[in-house]
Order: structure tokens, then sequence, then C-alpha cells
């Protein structure tokens, strides 16, 4: 019996298109899953994203819908029921980031990544848990946080405090869910070699300076890496877990170093 066949399973990921999201649906696809891929972009650029990362098949769709908006996001459930079944997993990864001293942070900034962080993740996986209490069936959420959900990081925090708040969500419907057998787990990465961490590194001496200092395994982590926490926890072999949060950082969260 293969404990990583995901063939019974339909799983819906918001933000699915983007840098570490692409690669989480081709790996969930490749062991099986039918992939309910959401994000905001046109379906031409998903599909082109998509069949970049050999995400494709008809085991993957798109749909897209605006996570922060619980009208598109009950649509969105809908749309992926009339294609397929009511999701059982749901990823909540959908989310961003942008770095500035914490006193000159725009207040229009901060309202937008809290927005997409935090109140999309509420939004969808309160939709997720309503149809699944309602129907009596099992469902497994799990969130996107970070390893600086717990440990202050220069000149992201509004995201930090964005994970740290996805933490605690996380555990509450956990907590409050449980007796409906409705799980929530999350998946924390550590500095990962896409979007902004890749750019910073890239370009900037001193971010790369003490990005290096702080991964104890000493460089960028692969999205590859990501992508096999969920799919460990989308697996069978996640089954007895609930309000867990699963670290894969290369250590980051040891940080600081000295």
């Amino acid at each position: 019996m293969d404990l990583l066949d995901l063939s019974n399973k339909t799983i819906l990921i918001t933000g699915g298109c983007g840098a570490i999201g692409r690669v989480v649906v081709a790996t969930l696809a490749r062991h099986n899953a039918r992939v309910a891929v959401n994000d905001i972009v046109p379906e031409q650029e998903a599909t082109a994203i998509l069949n970049d990362v050999a995400a494709t098949g008809d085991n993957v769709a798109y749909f897209r819908a605006d996570g922060t908006q619980a009208d598109a996001v009950s649509d969105l459930f809908n749309q992926i029921g009339k294609h397929w079944s009511l999701p059982t997993v749901v990823c909540c990864h959908a989310g961003m980031v942008e770095a500035f001293p914490v006193a000159e942070y725009a207040l229009d900034k901060f309202d937008a990544l809290l927005n997409l962080n935090l109140r999309s993740g509420f939004i969808v996986a309160q939709e997720a848990s309503r149809r699944w209490r309602d129907t009596n069936i099992p469902g497994h959420l799990i969130f996107t946080t970070s390893w600086v959900q717990d440990v202050p990081w220069p000149e992201i925090t509004p995201y930090t405090t964005s994970k740290a708040g996805l933490k605690a969500m996380m555990r509450g419907f956990a907590r409050e869910l449980a007796p409906h057998q409705i799980r929530a787990n999350a998946v924390a990465p550590g500095i990962v070699a896409v979007g902004l961490a890749k750019r910073q590194w890239d370009t900037d001496p001193s971010y790369k300076a003490r990005a290096q200092k702080a991964i104890p395994l000493g460089s960028m982590q692969p999205p590859e890496t990501v992508a096999n926490a969920f799919l460990f926890l989308a697996s069978q072999m996640a089954d007895y877990m609930t309000g867990s949060v699963l670290l894969v950082d290369g250590g980051c969260s040891l940080y600081p170093m000295d």
C-alpha cells in the first residue's frame, strides 16, 4: 500500500499559482490527488504557470476567485463540487510579503497584507468547515505559516504578525472542530529560494549575510521541500495529527545563532 497515494482525495489550494503554490500543486498531482487550484490570475496565465511545472492533466483544474470575499469563496466551493466533489483537504496557502522598516510601513500596505494573509485564510477555512460539518464529512485544513511566526525578522513585521495569527487561527479551528472530525495543521517553511527572499538574497548583500547566518543548514530552502511537507500532511500518514505546526525550515527557528 502506498501511504502517499492521494487518489481518493480532492484537494483545494489557494494561492496555487504562486512560486511555492505551483510546486505544491505539481507534487500533489503527481501523487494522484484531484487538485483544485485557486488564484486571482487570469485563466490563460494560470494555465501557462501550471504547464511550466508540469501540473497538467485531468486531475488538475483552475478556479479563479478572490479568497478575501466570502461570496466568491462560497461560489468557488460550489464550482469545485460540480466539477469533482467537495474538497476534503483545503490548503489555505494564499499570501503575500513586502519588506519595509517597521516605522515606515504604510498602513494601506499593512491592511492589504493582513486582508490576504489572515482574512482570506479565515474565510476559506470557515466555508470549508461549515460544509464538512453540515454534511458530516471529515475534513482537513492545512495552513501555511512560517518560521517567523515565532521569531522576529527585520522589515517584515506585518508578515510575521500575520503568520503568528495564522498559527493561532489553525489551533483554534483544530480545537473547536475536533468533535466534528475536522482537523487543522500548518506547514511552516523557512527562507525559501523563491520570490522576495530570493530577490533579496541575490541583490542585497546585507540580507544575504543575515539570512545565511540564520540558516543552520547553510543554503536557501528548495520549494520542493515545502511541497513534500504538504504531501505528508495531506496523506494518511498524518491522519492522527491536528493542531500541529510542521516546521520545515532548515533550522531557521533555532535563530539567533549567536
